[in-house]
């Protein structure tokens, strides 16, 4: 193998509004062609502004020094802005972002945004670039992937958004492709599918791959070597099989420690059993989108949700699981009164939700988004954001609600020193954990979660998950958890309803739905979900 990237002493300090910020400390990190890198570590750790100096996209407040920067043999602060990004950044190396939705243009369709790139640099034909971005639609799972061309990035779930930036990325053919939790908001199906393509990839383009994640299982099966990083600092660095399965750093094992396994004890605390009476209930729910191709094409119906029925117990955590795109965020958006089912009924607490004033519907329950950066306010600091909630329930005065805003922030390990902070300024895992605090700083009764957790590292997942079954304890509180991720469901969930293609194909306790489905669709699901103890190689055999 030849070298291909090397970084050596990088450091990196951001200017806060509380001070300056050293988010990078001396990392020293190298890559071959053909190798695979994984990057694991908390929520602001430096995972992330380690990545974005490679493709020169730090905030404009960042100061960054490196005792070497170079990539397949070139020295990259060397080379002028122009320069760089016309040789390099796209064409040699390709980013996989977070959040899809700063990546994608709202008022671009997707057939646009992917074939832009190629055909501006002269690499291929609009025709061969159509052709190109249709494939690789197709590989990334994206289903009728000729009429989702002139779709655009709306009309598409989190998950759907996020399989077109990785298709968007791979149409360039980087040598070195950066994943920056690419799988985060993937069903473990479609998860496994994209690492496949991934993995395939690198071995036939012999492409390096760095793979940002806080998944330690998918790390363990598809990364050659890790590197942990804990406070902007790189504490430990070695072969997978030899950092994850035999770790040398306290901070290393108390990763490993927060795992939460699909085959172990369930994790949640000792509560009263649900009660039977209905907190949230659909009947017979159906919702329809009609789209056209074209301003005069002919109108296309989709059928997103198909007479969907189901019913949330006081005091129970009810797992929604399914691919994305199944309708699974529709259904919540529903039960919140955000969205108007076509037809069929919900109610809640046996009333009418047409009936219930909006105010009334959010004293009683609260939203937590799958996509943090889309619903927090990026104009607005941390402080304001939480305490909005309050703010407009008229409830206490300025200090009560700063007070607030603190437990609030302690609960989800915010540090104070982001109190005054901008969305902007923080990672996409602090993002998530302050639209958690939003949430819960009212104390709601309920909560509708979309992938609360899929954004956070596994420690800060543990503390979160932790902190919804004490709520759940102590207050009653009755949570829908829509995951993709099957290992919290069997630590968290009492009752699990799976979705497939706008229909709920299997409902019941989730010690029973977890190991014994009787659905061939939930079983396809847990089988490819990824355990930690597994590793490349194992993944090989089994392949």
């Amino acid at each position: 193998m030849t070298g291909l990237l090397d970084i050596r002493n990088l450091d990196i300090s951001l200017a806060l509004p509380g001070g300056s910020l050293h988010a990078v400390k001396d990392v020293t990190l190298s890559l071959e062609k053909g190798e695979s890198l994984g990057i694991v570590g908390e929520s602001g750790s430096g995972k992330s502004m380690t990545a974005l100096t490679l493709m020169r996209l730090l905030p404009r407040s960042a100061r960054c020094k490196a005792a070497r920067l170079s990539f397949d043999g070139q020295d990259l602060p060397a080379l002028d802005d122009r320069t760089f990004a016309e040789t390099i950044a796209g064409p040699r190396i390709g980013m996989i972002f977070q959040e899809p939705m700063t990546s994608l243009n709202p008022v671009y369709t997707i057939g646009r945004q992917m074939t832009e790139a190629a055909v501006a640099r002269g690499l291929l034909s609009a025709r061969e670039a159509r052709r190109k971005a249709i494939d690789l639609l197709e590989r990334v799972g994206i289903s009728d992937p000729e009429n989702r061309m002139s779709q655009f990035p709306h009309q598409m779930s989190g998950g759907q958004r996020q399989r077109v930036m990785i298709a968007m990325t791979l149409m360039l053919d980087p040598d070195l492709l950066i994943a920056d939790e690419p799988t985060t908001a993937l069903d473990v199906t479609v998860q496994a599918q994209i690492l496949d393509l991934l993995d395939g990839l690198r071995r036939e383009r012999q492409m390096g791959l760095i793979l940002i994640s806080h998944d330690l299982a998918v790390v363990a099966q598809r990364t050659d070597k890790v590197a942990v990083m804990y406070s902007g600092e790189l504490v430990e660095q070695g072969a997978a099989n030899q950092v994850l399965f035999a770790p040398r750093h306290d901070y290393t094992k108390k990763l490993l420690a927060a795992i939460p396994r699909l085959d172990g004890p369930p994790g949640r605390v000792v509560a009263a059993a649900p009660k039977e009476e209905e907190v949230i209930a659909a009947r017979d729910v159906t919702r329809l989108f009609s789209s056209r191709k074209g301003l005069f094409g002919p109108r296309r119906e989709v059928r997103a949700l198909d007479g969907v029925s189901m019913a949330l117990k006081r005091g129970e955590t009810l797992a929604l699981i399914g691919e994305s795109g199944s309708g699974k965020s529709t259904l919540a958006r529903i039960l919140l009164g955000l969205d108007e089912a076509s037809s069929g009924d919900v109610t809640m607490l046996g009333r009418s939700l047409a009936e219930i004033p909006a105010t009334e519907r959010a004293r009683f329950v609260q939203p937590v988004f799958q996509d943090p950066y889309t619903s927090l306010n990026p104009r607005r600091r941390l402080a304001e954001i939480i305490a909005r909630p309050l703010v407009l329930r008229g409830e206490g005065d300025k200090a009560s609600r700063l007070a607030a805003v603190r437990d609030a922030m302690e609960h989800v390990r915010l540090p104070p020193r982001l109190l005054h902070a901008y969305p902007s300024q923080l990672s996409g895992g602090q993002r998530q954990r302050v639209a958690i605090a939003r949430a819960l700083v009212t104390r709601p009764e309920a909560l509708i979660c979309d992938e609360p957790t899929s954004a956070l590292d596994v420690s800060v997942q543990a503390q979160i998950l932790k902190l919804l079954d004490e709520l759940r304890a102590e207050m009653g509180l009755t949570c829908l958890l829509i995951t993709h991720d099957m290992a919290v469901v069997h630590e968290v969930a009492d009752r699990v309803a799976v979705m497939y293609q706008g229909r709920i194909v299997e409902e019941g306790s989730a010690q029973t739905v977890l190991a014994h489905p009787d659905n061939d669709y939930t079983a396809r699901l847990l089988a490819a979900a990824p355990r930690f103890g597994e590793t490349a190689e194992d993944l090989k055999v089994a392949q």
